[in-house]
């Protein structure tokens, strides 16, 4: 069975760089890196840039939609796949009328079908206030469920708080 890392941490914790280092480590050249970022703002697209501009260019970019399981089957099956983050896909996914934890299903059997080792980042959100909007507070519970899934999916999560990673799980 192919290693499956689960990157969790806040904001500017260190996790895409703990991240890519690993994939690095775990592939070479040999990376699909599935970017879930979609261009908004000023401000992301600046961020979007600045992690591509840090990732070796020898690495694939897929850039995905809601349609994650897509784009892990189109993905050379030999490559190490790196995911960042969930928190976005999530966010696109809560867009569509397919619940969100269906089309994680679905992206977990995608995964579960691969040979190549697999990293996936995601911010963790559920550690502060409980958000006053419905919308917000329906967002953060969906990704907590999804957290849990794929760090019981995972042989490995690590926990990202000032670029210090702990490990959860794992070896």
């Amino acid at each position: 069975m192919p290693e499956r890392i689960f990157v969790l941490g806040g904001t500017r914790s260190g996790k895409s760089r703990y991240a890519r280092e690993r994939a690095l480590v775990l592939g070479g050249d040999r990376v699909t890196f599935i970017a879930t970022a979609r261009p908004r703002d000023i401000e992301l697209d600046a961020r979007i840039a600045a992690h591509r501009a840090d990732r070796p260019p020898a690495w694939r970019t897929v850039e995905t939609d809601a349609d994650l399981a897509r784009a892990i089957v189109n993905a050379p099956s030999e490559d190490v796949l790196l995911i960042d983050s969930l928190t976005l896909w999530v966010s696109a996914a809560m867009e569509l009328p397919t619940p969100v934890r269906e089309r994680w299903q679905q992206a977990r059997i995608a995964l579960d079908q691969r040979d190549a080792p697999m990293v996936i980042v995601s911010d963790e959100v559920g550690l502060g206030l409980v958000p006053m909007d419905a919308v917000v507070r329906a967002f953060r519970d969906e990704l907590g469920w999804i957290h849990q899934s794929a760090a019981a999916w995972a042989d490995e999560v690590f926990f990202l708080v000032a670029g210090i990673a702990s490990r959860l799980k794992g070896p």
